[in-house]
C-alpha cells in the first residue's frame, strides 16, 4: 500500500505522525481525489431507452407508455436502476421495456414486426423470490451485449406484470434467423441460472398477434 493511500484511509496514525506537516499531508491526499476514474463514464456498445407502461383505461395503448430515460453508459444505468421502483413493487397491469434507442417496445416497430420474443412465465411466488434478480439479470445481459456475435440481434426486454402471473421476454428482429435465436436462448437460459429440465418458449410476433387460442405456438425451444 502507498503511503498516500495509506494516510487517505488510515486517519489514526495522522494523529500520531508528528513528523508530516499538514502541507505535505493535504498534497498527498490531494493526489488521491484527482483519481481520472472518477470522471470518466464507461460506454456501452449502444444507447439504450427505458420504457415505463401504466394501464390507464380510459387512454389508448400509445398515451399509456412513457419514456422513462435514455443512456448509454454503465453509471446511467445503475443511477436510474437504483432510482426507479423495482418491478415486484410495480402495480398489475403495468410494464418496464429496455430498448435500443430508436427501436419503439412494439411489435409494429420496424426493427420488432418481423421478430420474436424469449418468453420466461413465471408463477405468482416468483415475483416475491426471483422477479427482480431475473429482470435486473435480464438488463445486463442486454446492456452488457451478452449474446456473442448475435447482439445485434436483440432488440429489446419487456417486463410485464399481471396478477395472474408476470412475464419477462427478450424481444429479437428476424425469427427466422434460428442460429441467433437458439444461441441467444441457451445463453439468456445460462445467465436466468434456470434449471436444464426447465424450457424456455420463443415466439413469433406475427403469431402472438394473430393467435386464436390463449396460447401461442413455440417457434423453438430450449
Amino acid at each position: 500500500m502507498n503511503q498516500s493511500h495509506k494516510m487517505a484511509t488510515a486517519e489514526p496514525e495522522l494523529s500520531q505522525s508528528p513528523s508530516k506537516n499538514s502541507e505535505e499531508i493535504s498534497e498527498e491526499t490531494s493526489l488521491e481525489v484527482v483519481n481520472p476514474e472518477g470522471y470518466i463514464k464507461h460506454p456501452l456498445q449502444n444507447k439504450w431507452s427505458l420504457w415505463f407502461f401504466k394501464n390507464d383505461k380510459s387512454k389508448t395503448w400509445q398515451a399509456n407508455l412513457r419514456l422513462i430515460s435514455k443512456f448509454d453508459t454503465v453509471e446511467d444505468f445503475w443511477a436510474l436502476y437504483n432510482h426507479i421502483q423495482l418491478s415486484s413493487n410495480l402495480m398489475s397491469g403495468c410494464d418496464y421495456s429496455l430498448f435500443k434507442d430508436g427501436i419503439e417496445p412494439m411489435w409494429e416497430d420496424a426493427r420488432n414486426k418481423k421478430g420474436g420474443r424469449w418468453l420466461l412465465t413465471l408463477n405468482k411466488q416468483h415475483r416475491r423470490v426471483e422477479l427482480d434478480r431475473f429482470w435486473l439479470e435480464t438488463l445486463l445481459c442486454l446492456i452488457g451485449e451478452a449474446f456473442d456475435d448475435y447482439s445485434d440481434e436483440v432488440c429489446g426486454a419487456v417486463v410485464n406484470i399481471r396478477t395472474k402471473g408476470d412475464k419477462i421476454a427478450v424481444w429479437t428482429t428476424d425469427f427466422e434467423n434460428r442460429d441467433a435465436i437458439t444461441h441467444i436462448g441457451r445463453v439468456y437460459k445460462e445467465r436466468l441460472g434456470l434449471p436444464q429440465k426447465m424450457t424456455i418458449g420463443f415466439q413469433s410476433h406475427t403469431d402472438t398477434a394473430t393467435k386464436s387460442g390463449s396460447t401461442t405456438k413455440n417457434k423453438y425451444v430450449v
